[in-house]
């Protein structure tokens, strides 16, 4: 891994190490290309206050410069399912401008990654999946980071 990477990471995982906000917490970090976080949504009633959602992150050696690779995982044991959000498909890939190449910026980390899908599940007022989720999930083979989504509704 590139030497500034490794040294972010290592700085940021430090850093999530000491501290976290509400709602937010380190699952596992066992090297510094895939960490898993989980996030509870502290105040939606479309959501139970209780429930963590599993999210995992993949780095690639140009990290900050690029976003890492976010999805929210499905596990059976401990149970996580993938929130219901119309910009989350049900495997787990968010549209998010954030995540994105022209969203993104190397200010971001995965702390404030996890704020902005706090915030957003927090915001949520629809009870759906995106629009086109089963055909979506069905036929992609794209990785998040190479899926061109156009951002176009800033309401959920």
């Amino acid at each position: 891994m590139a030497g500034m990477s490794t040294k972010r990471l290592q700085k940021e995982l430090n850093n999530i190490q000491k501290s976290l906000p509400p709602g937010i917490a380190l699952v596992t970090a066992p090297d510094l290309r895939e960490w898993q976080m989980e996030i509870m949504v502290l105040d939606n009633p479309l959501y139970k206050p209780d429930e963590p959602f599993r999210l995992r992150f993949t780095f690639s050696p140009s990290y900050p410069i690029e976003a890492p690779e976010v999805v929210f995982m499905q596990l059976t044991s401990p149970v996580r399912r993938i929130p219901m959000h119309p910009h989350i498909y049900s495997n787990g890939i968010i549209c998010l401008d954030l995540l994105g190449s022209q969203g993104w910026s190397p200010v971001q980390n995965v702390e404030s990654i996890c704020i902005s899908l706090q915030s957003m599940l927090a915001s949520n007022t629809k009870d759906e999946r995106p629009q086109g989720d089963a055909e979506f999930v069905r036929h992609n083979r794209s990785r998040p980071r190479d899926i061109l989504f156009s951002y176009h509704d800033p309401s959920v």
